[in-house]
């Protein structure tokens, strides 16, 4: 298996938020992480990015245990809810943000986050502020600077959740396309049954801080065990 979690537990103020979670993502997947607000699927994601510490348990990523690398040092990437841009730099200012740490010279990293852009769609908002741009123009920039950095994992947590519905299923294509493109590992974490069975190639069906269920969309909801 490509990613590992291995019996990975987390507390919060004496609650236990993930219980002894196991889990596993092949090369090239996209795996939905299913679940109610609350369920700790975010928190499973954060300790796949490295922004939580787990209290027990371990992230394999390829045989390598990354359980307590930073995240900044990881070679996986987060869309969060939030987006995280910054509203005092253009659209490619943002994409390529990320690339100076990483040693890239400017003009590469112009060209490479031009290319991104290119791929959502965004490449003629190049020189806008994100304060000129839509709600789903800044997803997909965060989108864009997500797979800049060429990640060997792409987490996404509940990136649609603002959108209006046609944006959210335009915003599903797209990610989709781009995955099916590129062929990287993805988690992406939702709480909309539609969603995980649009998108999917895998699903965990998660609930109280357990997986319940781990299979493909047409097992899950063709036979479900809950």
């Amino acid at each position: 298996m490509y990613l590992e979690l291995d019996h990975l537990k987390k507390h919060f103020d004496g609650r236990e938020v993930v219980r002894d979670l196991s889990l596993t993502l092949e090369q090239g997947q996209l795996l939905c992480i299913l679940g109610a607000s609350g369920c700790g699927k975010t928190t499973t994601l954060n300790m796949i990015g490295g922004f939580l510490d787990p209290d027990s348990g371990s992230v394999r990523l390829d045989g390598e245990d990354i359980t307590h690398i930073p995240p900044e040092q990881r070679p996986v990437t987060t869309v969060f809810q939030s987006y995280g841009l910054f509203p005092h730099m253009t659209v490619l200012q943002n994409v390529i943000y990320g690339l100076k740490f990483r040693g890239v010279k400017r003009e590469q990293a112009r060209q490479k986050g031009m290319r991104y852009l290119e791929m959502v769609g965004l490449a003629d908002y190049a020189r806008a502020y994100i304060q000129e741009i839509s709600g789903g123009q800044q997803q997909r920039v965060a989108l864009a600077r997500a797979l800049a950095a060429e990640p060997r994992v792409l987490l996404l947590d509940e990136p649609f959740s603002g959108l209006d519905e046609g944006l959210r299923t335009e915003m599903a294509r797209l990610v989709r396309k781009l995955h099916e493109a590129w062929k990287i590992p993805t988690i992406l974490v939702t709480h909309d049954k539609a969603e995980a069975l649009r998108m999917s190639d895998r699903i965990a069906l998660m609930e109280d801080g357990q997986i319940l269920q781990y299979g493909t969309p047409e097992q899950m909801f063709c036979h479900p065990k809950t």
